[in-house]
Parts: structure tokens; C-alpha cells; sequence
């Protein structure tokens, strides 16, 4: 998936099979303003489905955003997702975070909150949910945030600081399914969600990890930003044979 910072403003020619109302309309707007703001042309740019770092190593001159959910990330992808977290490559990786599979309406995901029922669990999840950057805090990850898709100024401030970012970038983006997910309804966000404090100390990995993962509310902002994480395409053995490093990997 490439796309050109033109086709958000033509839509008529991005095929786009996202349901009127989905929050995935917002938040393509908000990364394409933070592209925009950046001054990246479209022909420095990849965008990706699934983390890819080869990508990356094959020709470091561009800037790589993967955007996936919760399949390609918490669940089948999770193995991905955790050694590109181990490897921190230069490159941002956006969570669409429905907390359901809403493509296979709404059967209940690794992000689904706990009693969360659905067609394949009628009397409710029974597990705790998967919190990405929970996982992402303990594997040392360099940059990590969330935010929220319908507010456009922060969450596009949010993308555009995590692209400019050197290192692994992880946003989680809270996005309402509006068709088919009853529970975690824009009113339920609404009640869970609150932004960091403005003291709030970035470098700081322990408070960082209890802000994440210590209540039931849902904090937005950058929970933690750490400049001096080695790149993966700064490793001696990579630059040797940049041919090698790109088909190690895949």
C-alpha cells in the first residue's frame, strides 16, 4: 500500500472499503497532515499493512509507516510485532485499535476488554486484554503513545512527532467501531479517556509503564521517549552487506 499525500484530497481515488462513520477516515487525515507538516514526498514514503523492516534496511533514506490492527499486531502478527520491538528499526508503526475484529463483526480480539461478548463468546471475554504498550514498555521500545482517533490536533501531533522520531515508533490509536462493536462505544471512550499530565516526565520508563498499564482509564499522550537506543540499521554487521541485512529481515 503507497499512497500520495493527493489522494486525500481526491478521494474518489482511493479505493477505501471503511464503513461511513469508521474512525479510520480521521485517522488517514491525521497522518496525512503530519506527512504534510513534515514535508515528506511521496516518493520517500512506504506505507505498509504488516511490519517489514527489510524495507527499511534496503534503503534508509525513507521513512517507513506500517499501519495495521489488532490482527496484525496483539494477535496472529504478535510474533512480528515483538522482535521488530527487540530489533528497533527506524520505523513507526500505528495500531488501529477497534478492540474487536470488526471485519468478522465484531468477534471479540486480543485488545477486547474483559466481559466484552460477541459472536464467538456470547458470555464474554474471560481473559484480560493484550495492551500493546504494555508490551511494547517492557521490550524497551524508544518511543511509545496513544492516542485517540477523533481528536485530530493531538493524535496528528502525536504521528508526526513518533515519524520524525530515529528509532521503533509505536502509537496506539483508540478508534470506536461504530457499526458493529456496542461497547466500547464513542460515549465509552468519552468516560475512559484523560491525557497525561503536562509534568509528565518521558524519560521517566518506570512511571512510563504504571501510567499504562496501572488503572482501568485509558491515558493518551507520549508515555516514553528515549533518544539513545542503538538502531538497527546502525549495527556494524548490517552495514557491511546492506543485501544480506534486508533478506535477514524478512
Amino acid at each position: 500500500m503507497n499512497e500520495t499525500h493527493a489522494e486525500f484530497n481526491h478521494p474518489h481515488i482511493t479505493d477505501v472499503a471503511w464503513c461511513p462513520g469508521c474512525g479510520s477516515h480521521i485517522l488517514h487525515k491525521e497522518i496525512h497532515l503530519a506527512l504534510h507538516e513534515l514535508h515528506i514526498e511521496p516518493e520517500n514514503l512506504i506505507t505498509l499493512s504488516e511490519i517489514d523492516e527489510a524495507i527499511k534496511l534496503s534503503d534508509r533514506k525513507l521513512v517507513v509507516v506500517i499501519e495495521s490492527g489488532e490482527s496484525d499486531m496483539p494477535g496472529e502478527g504478535g510474533n512480528h510485532f515483538i522482535h521488530a520491538l527487540r530489533r528497533n528499526a527506524d520505523v513507526t508503526v500505528i495500531i488501529h485499535n477497534n478492540m474487536v475484529y470488526d471485519p468478522t463483526n465484531a468477534q471479540a480480539s486480543p485488545a477486547s476488554q474483559r466481559s466484552t461478548k460477541a459472536p464467538a463468546r456470547v458470555n464474554g471475554e474471560k481473559l484480560k486484554s493484550f495492551n500493546p504498550l504494555e508490551i511494547a514498555l517492557v521490550m524497551n521500545a524508544p518511543f511509545i503513545a496513544r492516542g485517540l482517533a477523533g481528536d485530530i490536533e493531538q493524535t496528528k501531533m502525536m504521528i508526526k512527532e513518533a515519524i520524525a522520531f530515529k528509532g521503533f515508533s509505536v502509537v496506539d490509536i483508540c478508534q470506536p467501531c461504530v457499526i458493529f462493536n456496542k461497547i466500547n462505544t464513542c460515549q465509552w471512550f468519552k468516560k475512559k479517556i484523560h491525557y497525561l499530565p503536562k509534568g509528565h516526565d518521558t524519560t521517566d520508563h518506570n512511571a512510563a509503564f504504571r501510567l499504562a498499564t496501572g488503572s482501568n482509564k485509558l491515558p493518551l499522550g507520549v508515555f516514553f521517549r528515549h533518544e539513545e537506543h542503538e538502531l538497527y540499521e546502525d549495527l556494524a554487521s548490517y552495514r557491511l552487506n546492506p543485501a544480506l541485512s534486508a533478506a535477514s529481515a524478512r
